[in-house]
């Protein structure tokens, strides 16, 4: 994924005022498949740690996997995808020579979108082929951290989203004995004034720790996602 594509999938909401200056992949409701935001404030202020309830529970097919070598994002762990989601990674560098001071002002903007707490955005998993509006994405961090680490690191990740209340966190082993720290929270969007469910899981590895995130345009979104997010939690394994 170029860093203008980047942009816009990880601006979200709170940076619609900007679509006019960057590029790429948006989690914006103007496709014509795209379902109308449900008024979800709500169900958003219930709860985080409700899993969706038979939502999270249905059975969701493999249509692929993550993480390793020769896939479409090279992660330090590996899962499952949904089917029909589509896989990108995330790429970042500076802005090339002769661009407009549109590239680069969105080339500086980027820089800043893809870096969230101590982790980069490496990983972009789309859920519009497959009838959402979201991403599940994946970040990376450095090496050194340790399993004992895993809750500090998560609690730093979700620090630097702002705004985000309620947050839960709990342990998890994955079905090839993978453990990790996740989390579920609320975020609230000051541009569009609504509050919706997030959720993210982190593991840590031999070459540094990986939390892979699930937002999402609004809770009902975020709701109907969630099968994919838990296949790949159930499915993480070292790459």
């Amino acid at each position: 994924m170029t860093v203008g594509r980047a942009v816009r999938g990880t601006a979200l909401a709170q940076l619609a005022l900007l679509a006019g200056v960057l590029t790429g992949c948006s989690e914006s409701a103007g496709d014509g498949d795209a379902k109308p935001p449900a008024n979800t404030t709500g169900a958003a202020t219930a709860d985080a740690e409700d899993t969706a309830g038979d939502a999270a529970e249905e059975a969701v097919k493999s249509g692929g996997s993550v993480g390793a070598a020769g896939s479409a994002c090279e992660l330090p762990v590996a899962f499952d995808t949904a089917e029909k989601w589509k896989a990108e990674a995330v790429e970042s560098g500076p802005p090339a020579e002769g661009g407009s001071a549109e590239d680069e002002l969105a080339a500086e903007l980027a820089e800043g979108l893809l870096r969230q707490g101590p982790f980069t955005a490496a990983c972009e998993i789309d859920a519009k082929p497959a009838g959402n509006i979201g991403f599940i994405r994946v970040w990376t961090g450095e090496k050194g951290a340790t399993e004992g680490d895993a809750e500090a690191l998560l609690k730093e990740f979700v620090a630097a989203e702002g705004n985000t209340s309620e947050a839960k966190y709990s342990e998890f082993t994955s079905d090839s004995d993978v453990s990790g720290t996740e989390v579920a929270y609320l975020y609230t969007s000051e541009a569009l004034e609504e509050t919706k469910k997030e959720r993210a899981f982190v593991a840590v590895t031999p070459d540094g720790p990986v939390v892979v995130h699930l937002g999402g345009l609004d809770t009902q979104e975020h709701e109907q996602m969630l099968p994919a997010y838990e296949l790949a939690k159930r499915t993480l394994r070292t790459a």
